[in-house]
């Protein structure tokens, strides 16, 4: 034991005997205060606004103009699609591919190309139209069970073929051996290609567009895909490039809103220990909900994760078990006079918890919220119970088994807390049809938790190794389940996680069991599981990909 000062909320400090706690040192965010001095004119986000108009109209005619045959109506859907545009054409859109798919002979694929065969399955995939694998049949030999070396030159046809293996469901083998085929392919040639072409296979090969932030791969795509573009003169790029500029001013707005509440809120003084990483923690509203609509729905899914993130840190970075289990009772019982119970380096945290639901209570007529704010009270009752047990493993040195381990992991994935804040902003319908959906246990929505768990466990369970007391990860559980050593575990869950992105991929095609309203977030929220968890923990270390990436939507100007 260890005697340690620590100081009160009236900056008294008191000598007490405390046991070791499990501190981390989390890098400070790199950030600072720098978005409070960000500032939006309004007359330039209604210009940029404005500036939208006529050329979404000439596109909107263009989506259903009768001029263009069936693949170049799918090629230019894909570009919509692609630039992060179909929102605003999403009649349109929907009316198109109902009547392409309706009237699609598999015959007509007899003589296309591997490039149109793939970016046809992409686009009705996209939009939840099971177009058969079959199509891909005619690239394999039947007889050596291998794909035709004709393929092997067709570096385009193979970059979009490897696109479509991302959108594959469990029992369509032709696209596993696909995905392994087309990786190799492009891998062994990506250094000898030039221009955009070989910029847009580096790109795929490292994060693949269906698993990547939307907003973040449409301007990329803006960037490496201009001669794609360029058959529709300047239709799309003048209307692309104003979309882009009028989100970046909203965005900025939005940040500045979130970065002032922070400061007002003291993170940085009342919890010193955790990740205070609110532009971050935008970055995921951002990736949950681009569109303009979710501007709310954007700062209140960031306010819930700052929170989620503090009280993260609080059960695996600082508190005794002693006082785990008294937090853990404050937020069951939810009423302001259980913060007496509470040390008081705790209280403010946990004022700060029921006044914010408080306050999204308060107006719960604009759009139904009522019903959504209960349930995010009772995710967040259910996180601390998780975060508890797994407190209490770490503190007993108990390993669980893999199955209890799963059970337990997918609540502190905290996908469940993260869906129901993100429609939060959505309207009343939407948000009732929301919560039901999310009583029945989805296949869907739990497969994007587990994702979440397994992928966070093998980017940082080395890191959690470090710690004064170990965090049991699923890679420890997954060993001593199974009494297999560290390597094949990784590879076994590494396994797992491509399984789980098919169960999601499957659940997003029709007939859906829910809206795509909905299904898009959650689709949403595995991809920012991707992008941040893929290769290495981004969120705690977030120099890499979470800093290019707020750089590019938010700092840099939009190219002209």
């Amino acid at each position: 034991m260890a005697t340690k000062p620590y100081s009160t909320l009236n900056g008294d400090t008191k000598s007490t005997t405390d046991p070791m706690r499990p501190l981390v040192n989390f890098p400070p965010s790199i950030w600072g205060d720098r978005f409070l001095s960000l500032s939006v004119d309004t007359n330039e986000l209604k210009a940029s606004a404005k500036a939208m108009e006529a050329p979404k109209e000439e596109l909107r005619r263009l989506i259903i103009s009768q001029n263009l045959d069936s693949n170049e109506k799918l090629c230019l859907l894909n570009h919509v699609y692609r630039l992060g545009l179909t929102y605003l054409f999403v009649e349109e859109v929907e009316g198109q591919l109902e009547k392409l798919f309706k009237e699609l002979n598999m015959k007509d694929y007899d003589k296309a190309d591997l490039y149109t065969i793939s970016t046809n399955f992409q686009v009705f995939r996209q939009h939840g139209y099971k177009l058969s694998c079959d199509v891909f049949n005619k690239f394999k030999d039947s007889r050596s069970c291998k794909f035709h070396d004709y393929t092997l030159t067709d570096v385009r046809g193979l970059l979009s073929f490897y696109e479509s293996t991302q959108l594959r469901i469990r029992g369509e083998s032709i696209l596993d051996e696909a995905m392994e085929f087309t990786k190799a392919q492009l891998t062994g040639v990506v250094d000898t290609l030039q221009g955009n072409l070989a910029k847009q296979v580096k790109h795929a090969l490292v994060s693949p567009f269906h698993r990547g932030m939307k907003m973040v791969e449409a301007r990329l795509y803006f960037s490496i895909y201009e001669e794609e573009l360029s058959t529709y003169d300047s239709l799309i790029t003048k209307l692309a490039n104003a979309h882009f500029n009028y989100l970046r001013l909203l965005q900025r707005q939005e940040l500045q809103i979130l970065t002032k509440w922070g400061k007002d809120m003291e993170f940085q003084v009342i919890t010193p220990y955790a990740r205070n990483r609110i532009p971050d923690l935008y970055l995921w509203g951002l990736g949950l909900n681009y569109e303009p609509s979710y501007s709310q729905a954007r700062i209140v899914s960031s306010k819930i994760l700052q929170l989620v993130c503090v009280l993260d840190d609080t059960y695996d970075a600082f508190a005794t078990i002693e006082e785990l289990r008294l937090l853990t009772d404050a937020i069951n019982r939810w009423e302001i006079s259980a913060m007496e119970q509470l040390p008081e380096y705790f209280k403010p945290l946990y004022k700060i918890l029921l006044n914010e639901h408080t306050e999204l209570e308060k107006k719960p007529s604009e759009n139904g919220r009522g019903n959504s704010v209960i349930a995010s009270k009772q995710a967040f009752q259910e996180l601390a119970g998780a975060y508890l047990k797994e407190a209490e493993w770490r503190h007993g040195g108990q390993v669980p088994s893999f199955q209890e381990y799963v059970k337990n992991g997918i609540i502190t994935s905290t996908y469940n807390v993260l869906f129901k804040s993100c429609v939060m902003g959505m309207s009343e319908i939407v948000i009732q049809e929301a919560l039901d959906w999310y009583e029945s246990h989805p296949k869907v929505l739990e497969a994007t938790g587990l994702l979440g768990r397994l992928y966070n466990d093998i980017t940082s369970f080395q890191f959690e190794a470090k710690r004064a007391q170990k965090q049991v990860t699923s890679v420890d559980a997954y060993m001593n389940t199974f009494g297999v050593p560290e390597i094949v575990a990784v590879d076994e869950l590494k396994k797992m996680l491509q399984d789980l992105w098919k169960d999601i991929n499957e659940g997003c095609l029709k007939p859906e069991e829910v809206s795509v309203e909905i299904l898009s977030a959650v689709v949403n929220l595995a991809r920012m599981t991707d992008v941040v968890y893929r290769y290495t923990d981004r969120f705690t270390f977030p120099e890499k990909t979470i800093e290019e990436y707020i750089t590019l939507l938010i700092i840099d100007p939009i190219p002209m």
